[in-house]
C-alpha cells in the first residue's frame, strides 16, 4: 500500500484530465456531423511497390474545422475494405 499511495494523486489527475477532454470534445461538437454519404473502396491483393514519383507542389491552405468542406464538396465517409478488414475515415467528397 505504501508504494501505491504516492501514485494516487497522479491517477486522480489523469482521470480528471481525461474527463475534461471528453467534455470539451462534446461541448465543441467535434465529430457530431453525420456523413452525407458513404463510399466503399474494395481493395484487392497487394501488388509490388512501384517507384516513388516526383514531389508535387504544396496545396492551398484549408479552412479550419474538423467538418468544414470547400465549395463543391460534402462531408462523407470512405470505407476501405481490404485484407486487414474495414477501415473507415471521415473526409470531404466531391459532389
Amino acid at each position: 500500500m505504501s508504494r501505491i499511495r504516492p501514485l494516487l494523486p497522479l491517477l486522480a489527475a489523469l482521470a480528471l484530465a481525461a474527463g475534461a477532454g471528453g467534455l470539451a470534445a462534446v461541448a465543441l461538437g467535434v465529430g457530431t456531423q453525420t456523413p452525407a454519404r458513404t463510399v466503399t473502396v474494395n481493395i484487392g491483393e497487394r501488388g509490388a511497390t512501384g517507384p516513388a514519383g516526383p514531389a508535387g507542389p504544396a496545396g492551398p491552405a484549408g479552412s479550419p474545422g474538423a467538418e468544414s468542406c470547400p465549395a463543391g464538396y460534402e462531408f462523407g465517409a470512405v470505407v476501405f475494405s481490404g485484407q486487414g478488414g474495414l477501415t473507415r475515415t471521415a473526409t470531404c467528397l466531391a459532389q
